[in-house]
This record gives C-alpha cells, structure tokens and sequence, in this order.
C-alpha cells in the first residue's frame, strides 16, 4: 500500500475541513426508533489520521454511531459532517454518492458477492462512481496485490478462506480512496491467526495516513488498532482515552 493511494482526496473536498485536519464531527446527535433512544446527545470528532475504537456492550449504540457517520440511517437530532460534508443536507440520492466516494466499509460477514470472483468484487467500488471496468480492474488487482492476494483475484467467495475474504473486502472498501474507512467487528468471524492478519493490515493502512473508525467487542482489537478509545453505554460517551497501541 502506498501513502499516496491511502491520503489521496476528493478534490471537492472543504478546504476549511483539510486545513483543521478534521475527518468526522457529530454534535448533539440523538436518533430515536419509537420509542427507544438509541444514541443521546453523542458529540464526537475524528481527526485525520486517527484511528478511533468505539467500545460498549450490546445495544449501547455503537452500530447506530457508525450508520449515522456513513449516512445509512439519518439522527432525529444533531449534525455529522464528514469530510465536510453536511450529511443532513443530502438527500438519498446524494447519501448514496457519499458513501461511494468518501466512506469504505468492512464488515464483520464481509458482504461480498458470490457470484463475482474476488477481482470484481473489489473492482465493482470503482465501476459504480463511473470509473471505466479496465481501469477499476487494474486499480482492483494493485490493491489484491498489495494485500498479498493477487493470485486469488479469479477466485469466488466461496472458495477463499475467512482471512482471504476479509483482505478482499479491504481493498474493496479502499478502491475509492476514502476519507474514512469504518470497520464493523472486522476479525469478528474470522480464526485467531487470520485475525491477528486483518490487526496488522489495520496497523499498516493507519500508519500510512488512513483514518479508521473501528466498531468491536474486542479489546485486543482495539488496544493493537485504535490510538483513541471512545466507551458508550445506553446511547451516550461515558468515556475516551489515548491508547498506546500493544504488540
């Protein structure tokens, strides 16, 4: 992986947001579903660079934080800028597009499409903002290959290992040079020693510059990947603190 492939930027990008170095900014969120409130009053910033873990038990409102700085789900109350983007400002349409071009996600089950084999999973990011299939296939195997998988780019889902499966959706989430890559239980399904490989990888893509937004029940996890670790309980931050990250 390269820095120049990790910090590259959308060139719409707010100057204001590149000059603070500021990634995420949520204030005063509040999201209601009936009448369970999920998250109450979280206020929250992400500086370029970082790598945050959000810690807490079931149903604190960890999932509901990450789906809001995506746009997959809209607050009842508050703001979330990311990358300068006011996302209460776009409507469904503009979300789609925002996430295509600024946020990359991995998952916990890796979502990966079955009946593509792992190049054009991850060439297909591309392929939806508009990028030509020759040049996203060529940007897809750069990525496999940096991740140490190129010789598994013809291969489908169903034949790759769990660590195999996880570096596809990584260089998936990576195709458009996101802002921001968020990580859902990302070693969740997978055996100790592919998940200590998806550790390193983390390591590795945050020292180049890449900011991440981890989401886990696993201290290991986040004491090994996260610089900052942010602790909710019943929809609120109860705590944050610096982390030295541990071999």
């Amino acid at each position: 992986m390269t820095t120049e492939d990790i910090n590259s930027t959308a060139p719409e990008a707010d100057s204001a947001v590149v000059r603070d170095q500021e990634v995420v900014r949520m204030s005063g969120l509040r999201k209601e579903y009936g009448d369970t409130v999920a998250l109450n009053g979280v206020s929250l910033e992400i500086g370029a660079g970082e790598a945050v873990a959000v810690m807490g038990p079931s149903g604190c409102g960890k999932s509901t934080l990450l789906n809001m700085i995506a746009g997959l789900d809209r607050p009842s109350a508050g703001s979330v800028r990311v990358h300068g983007e006011d996302l209460g400002g776009l409507n469904e349409t503009g979300l789609a597009l925002f996430r295509r071009r600024r946020i990359g996600m991995i998952f916990q089950f890796f979502n990966l499409i079955d009946d593509l084999p792992a190049i054009d999973n991850v060439a297909l990011a591309a392929q939806l903002t508009g990028t030509p299939v020759r040049q996203a296939r060529r940007r897809a195997l750069e990525l496999l290959e940096e991740l140490g998988i190129a010789d598994r780019k013809n291969v489908y889902p169903a034949a790759l290992s769990g660590g195999e499966r996880q570096r596809v959706a990584v260089a998936r989430a990576l195709m458009n040079r996101p802002a921001l890559l968020l990580a859902d239980e990302p070693t969740g399904a997978l055996d100790s020693h592919s998940g200590e490989q998806v550790m390193d990888l983390l390591i590795d893509l945050n020292e180049l510059g890449q900011t991440l937004l981890l989401v886990t029940h696993d201290q290991r996890l986040a004491t090994r990947c996260a610089s900052r670790l942010v602790t909710m309980a019943d929809g609120r931050i109860i705590g944050e603190r610096t982390l030295e990250r541990s071999a």
